[in-house]
């Protein structure tokens, strides 16, 4: 399993399950968007997807916040063009962005954990993130489970 996740070659042979290619493909839009979405409209992304109730925060305080989602959303691009990357020239390496996909997700989950943030009724960046972690773990399984080579046509 450590070979198939550090592999000694970059290069584009891929071994896991197509499904798991799809899943990333998913993964790496969503990263995308949900960080050009914190970069250019973080305002509206803390206040409505995680329920921070910036209204009741200085100006400097929402400042403060809208600035963090930005770079925060400058993170999760990075990340999805390293994962576009991946996908288009290094198919060796999926199963190791599926791990930094999701080291990044859980150690996110863990700073939260630790470092709670006031959030306002029950925002949908829970279930969503649910999900996604779910979609992680799922797409790791694949990509790290090879495919049984088929016999020749006779």
């Amino acid at each position: 399993m450590f070979n198939s996740i550090f592999p000694q070659r970059g290069d584009n042979a891929y071994r896991g399950f197509k499904l798991a290619l799809w899943l990333l493909s998913l993964l790496v839009l969503m990263k995308l968007d949900m960080g050009l979405g914190c970069i250019f409209n973080g305002h509206e992304a803390a206040r409505t997807a995680d329920g921070i109730p910036l209204d009741t925060y200085t100006p400097a305080g929402t400042q403060a916040v809208v600035a963090l989602f930005a770079v925060w959303g400058l993170g999760q691009v990075l990340i999805g063009l390293l994962g576009l990357l991946v996908l288009v020239r290094y198919r060796s390496l999926v199963p190791l962005m599926f791990v930094l996909i999701l080291v990044e997700h859980l150690s996110r989950k863990l700073i939260f954990y630790y470092l709670p943030i006031a959030k306002v009724g029950t925002p949908p960046g829970f279930a969503i993130n649910l999900a996604l972690i779910a979609v992680e773990v799922v797409g790791l399984a694949l990509a790290l489970w090879r495919r049984r080579e088929l016999p020749a046509p006779a």
